[in-house]
């Protein structure tokens, strides 16, 4: 058997009528689009319950993502990784919070429904996001779900703090939380 060697991951169909604003300013607004998007993703049964955006610092949308796990079959396609991805594309760049030239870009600001996983917490530091906003935290996803959000280091707060990387958690936690119980009532909770 030859090896396919190209890899094509896509987000639903569905965001394409999304209504989208040009700008977020504030962080509730931020983290109500990254809930909103893990709410809709579990209504179309297009993905896990996780939602995410990355922002420029005039607050203007980059990308966004959503879980696509089980419709990609690719266990890296978590919310922030598509997020991170299509930044990246978009802006043509692996760092995003640094210009062709080495100059800085942003602040960027990630908002993602629920805590980063392992996987999400070490993309984060190597996208270049300079905010983490955060909902639900990843007791909340492993109380809630069948989720293992992996290890993290024990201090990995000020692990991020001490990279420039500023973390705001807990912001419309319940809102997260209840997209969690929805998806975990409705679905039985598949990955």
């Amino acid at each position: 058997m030859t090896p396919l060697l190209q890899l094509h991951l896509t987000l639903p169909a569905w965001l394409h009528e999304f209504p989208f604003a040009a700008h977020y300013p504030g962080d509730e607004a931020k983290m109500a689009l990254a809930i909103e998007l893990s709410r809709h993703n579990v209504e179309a049964g297009s993905g896990g319950p996780f939602g995410a955006a990355i922002f420029g610092a005039d607050d203007r949308l980059i990308a966004i993502g959503v879980n696509r796990v089980v419709p990609m079959n690719c266990s890296v396609a978590h919310a922030e990784m598509m997020a991170f991805m299509l930044a990246q594309q978009r802006l043509q760049r692996p760092r995003l919070n640094r210009n062709d030239d080495g100059s800085a870009y942003g602040p960027v600001t990630l908002a993602t429904s629920a805590m980063p996983c392992c996987q999400c917490f070490g993309a984060s530091i190597w996208a270049g996001i300079d905010r983490l906003l955060m909902g639900a935290r990843s007791q909340d996803v492993e109380a809630l779900t069948h989720f293992d959000e992996g290890p993290l280091p024990h201090d990995w707060m000020g692990s991020l703090n001490q990279r420039g990387i500023e973390v705001i958690r807990d912001l419309q936690r319940e809102a997260a939380c209840e997209v969690l119980r929805s998806y975990t009532a409705g679905q039985g909770a598949s990955y």
